[in-house]
């Protein structure tokens, strides 16, 4: 029980691969890392998100990436709170870092790439 966090590339637009999930690749695993989970939680609300922020997908883009990655170097994530999310540390960012540089390849090679998380 706990945070589990994803990101995921497909071909396709994340809010229409449903009728074809085989053009899925997951991109990367978090477990725990909340203070990610609270800065993709405040992009969903940026973006007009009014569901819970649980099992919901958050498109990204290459801005968004940068911005991510700019935000860890100036040590802005915001730790975010919730039932069994644990604590970040050292080694969730510089798992992020790979995810960052995962996904922006997957970018310029035409993918669309999202975060999703279940807790």
């Amino acid at each position: 029980m706990g945070l589990d966090m994803y990101a995921f590339m497909s071909a396709t637009h994340p809010d229409e691969y449903v009728n074809n999930v085989t053009q899925i690749q997951q991109l990367h695993y978090w477990r725990k890392h909340p203070n990610l989970h609270g800065w993709m939680g405040r992009l969903y609300d940026e973006r007009g998100g009014t569901d819970e922020f649980n099992c919901v997908k958050v498109n990204l883009t290459l801005e968004d990436l940068n911005r991510l990655e700019q935000d860890m170097k100036d040590g802005s994530l915001e730790k975010a709170e919730g039932f069994f999310f644990g604590e970040s540390d050292a080694e969730d960012d510089i798992s992020t870092i790979e995810f960052i540089e995962k996904a922006r390849t997957a970018l310029k090679g035409g993918s669309y790439v999202w975060y999703d998380s279940w807790w």
